[in-house]
């Protein structure tokens, strides 16, 4: 089989999910944590992107899409590439002035309809948990049954996605989250051939649409630029964030040093001293 491109990319991404509604019907059903057949989206149709703050690093490697289904529920999906804390921030941000422009002036509260953001994070998120998968709502503290259920956040690390067999219940989305983080590297020396994978994961209609949209003849050859330049702007991106973080652990060391000087010294420790048991001199 040919080369399948990288779905995680801007350009693949939005093809499949934000061009193909029945796609990310499947998608959304497999990934949020519905909590039966009833919550299930039926239908859904897309909404017009709106303008959100730009996080400096990540100008050209946060890709989302929205949709509305037809019981008026709105779904923000999203694939981020890198991550610093401030991709948490904005979600929140997205999710919420989604859920706030739902009223004309004048409209009445009730009308109100939830707000669900799914992020696909191609990193892991911060904390020493191994789960991949992280739900947020609002609950009551000290009663977790009580929910209030408009505002959602759901967060997928495909880094941490280790799965290999799935029960049932969660094979599509086991299926989905293969192919996301799989399908670019497929064929390559230490990942699965491209016929395996697919055979592997092609459990639905759905998903084997999503390969044979990603196989690399279905994109023009000035897409296929498009597509290596996004891939050149995450190197990019991610080389940036390593630098600053590089620079903010040594600002940080020297601080520390210099207040740890600080307070021998006043201590009565003889400066010189002090910066040899610092290892200063």
């Amino acid at each position: 089989m040919e080369r399948l491109l990288d779905p995680r990319s801007d350009l693949v991404f939005k093809r499949i999910f934000g061009e193909h509604p029945e796609i990310l019907r499947s998608f959304l059903n497999a990934l949020l944590p519905f909590e039966g057949p009833d919550e299930e989206i039926a239908s859904l149709e897309y909404l017009t992107p709106e303008q959100t703050p730009v996080l400096p690093l990540f100008k050209n490697t946060i890709v989302d899409v929205r949709c509305q289904d037809r019981l008026g529920r709105q779904f923000i999906v999203e694939m981020q590439m890198n991550w610093t804390s401030a991709f948490l921030q904005r979600v929140l941000f997205n999710a919420s002035k989604a859920y706030v422009r739902q009223l004309e002036s004048g409209d009445e509260f009730h009308l109100l309809k939830p707000v669900w953001a799914l992020s696909i994070l191609n990193a892991k998120f911060p904390g020493d948990t191994e789960d991949y998968y992280h739900h947020y709502r609002l609950v009551k503290a000290g009663a977790p049954e009580q929910v209030i259920r408009d505002l959602q956040l759901v967060f997928v690390e495909l880094p941490r996605f280790q799965e290999t067999r799935p029960d049932e219940a969660r094979k599509l989305r086991w299926a989905w989250l293969r192919f996301l983080r799989e399908a670019g590297t497929s064929g390559q020396p230490g990942h699965p051939s491209t016929d395996d994978l697919v055979t592997e994961v092609a459990v639905s209609q759905e998903v084997r649409d999503a390969i044979a949209i990603s196989r690399q003849s279905a994109f023009t050859p000035g897409e296929l630029e498009t597509y290596e330049r996004f891939w050149d702007a995450v190197s990019r991106e991610r080389t940036l964030i390593a630098g600053g973080l590089a620079e903010g652990i040594e600002i940080g060391e020297r601080r520390g040093l210099e207040e740890a000087l600080r307070r021998l010294v006043s201590s009565g420790i003889p400066e010189a001293e002090a910066r040899r048991m610092l290892g200063l001199c």
